[in-house]
């Protein structure tokens, strides 16, 4: 009995190892964070559309989980494309005390207060308008469609500037 537990909880665990690392990438670490956010709010005030700030990086397995849900989801999929240019903004803790780090993070008000990946929500002026905690819209190992729906749609332009 002890050997067939242990065959499943070393199952289990590969599994989700195999799961995270098949997750894809969405992090450029060489990208300036300032001229990335700057030229998402200028394409944003172009198409009339907000900036979506998802802050974190490779390393954090919530960070890739919500990437692939917001853009393996149809639904989501198309609030985003509708309302949001979606930008996702490295940070890394090696780098915290980098120049282009500490502008960022001022810019973007601090929001790594909340844990990652934390979600920014910058209207066509360039102004912070919203930070989301992303606990917030977990369920399990993953997240919650209702609440993600709930949030990307209270915080589009429509909604904002009614």
């Amino acid at each position: 009995m002890k050997k067939i537990i242990g065959f499943l909880i070393c199952t289990m665990f590969s599994c989700t190892l195999i799961a995270q690392t098949q997750l894809r990438k969405v992090y450029d670490e060489n990208i300036n964070p300032m001229e990335q956010i700057d030229q998402a709010v200028t394409q944003a005030k172009h198409n009339n559309k907000f900036v979506l700030c998802q802050v974190g990086g490779n390393w954090c397995i919530w960070c890739l989980r919500f990437a692939n849900f917001v853009t393996t989801d149809s639904d989501i999929a198309k609030i985003i494309k509708d309302n949001y240019v979606y930008i996702h903004v490295n940070y890394s803790s090696q780098v915290k005390n980098n120049a282009n780090t500490l502008a960022m993070l001022k810019r973007l008000d601090y929001p790594t207060r909340f844990g990652f990946p934390v979600l920014v929500v910058i209207n066509a002026d360039g102004k912070v308008i919203h930070i989301q905690d992303s606990s917030f819209l977990e369920e399990g190992q993953g997240y919650n469609k209702n609440k993600v729906v709930r949030f990307l749609s209270l915080w589009t332009p429509k909604a904002v500037n009614q």
